[in-house]
């Protein structure tokens, strides 16, 4: 199974790619999609919508995992996160490719077992996991893996098992 992970954002989409063989993970790729600052905010989703289109095409994962909307306090920041997650899911959608969400503590749980571990423990464990040399880079792109390898093990538990094929929802 081949996951794609990312990150949502506005001004920054972190994507990372990873393969999921049997028990076995291995990294495929990772990096991120960047719009300009003080640009319509039409343009920026279409240029998310393309860059991601592109990203399907290039890797062609067989699901996408995707990081839950989480409000902290500041909502401006959430609000158009929520706008560039709204055309990733769009994406998706139309490219027929599932869409299962996590929450942060989820991701931490999966990678780190732990879900209050600290990003910088969540980095180095997508390294370790994937015995990558150096930790992904940037930290949205590290961010998407993590994403990905949390599926991956999410994906091989009994309740995923039980034929819950919740498209778009959390496991």
């Amino acid at each position: 199974m081949r996951v794609l992970g990312i990150d949502p954002g506005i001004a920054t989409v972190g994507f990372g790619v990873v393969d999921f063989v049997g028990s076995k993970l291995s990294y495929v790729s990772c990096g991120i999609i960047s719009t300009p600052a003080k640009t319509a905010l039409s343009y920026r989703l279409d240029l998310i919508y393309n860059d991601l289109n592109q990203l399907f095409e290039t890797f062609k994962p067989d699901v996408i995992s995707i990081e839950e909307l989480f409000f902290n306090t500041n909502i401006t920041t959430g609000i158009s996160v929520a706008h560039g997650r709204g055309v990733i899911l769009l994406a998706a959608y139309k490219a027929g490719i599932p869409v299962f969400e996590y929450t942060p503590l989820q991701v931490k749980q999966a990678v780190v077992g732990y879900g209050r571990a600290e990003k910088k423990q969540v980095i180095d464990m997508v390294r370790r996991i994937l015995n990558m040399s150096a930790p992904p880079k940037p930290d949205d792109a590290a961010d998407a893996v993590a994403l990905a390898i949390c599926h991956a093990r999410s994906s091989t538990s009994l309740l995923s098992l039980k034929g819950n094929n919740n498209v778009c929802s959390t496991i």
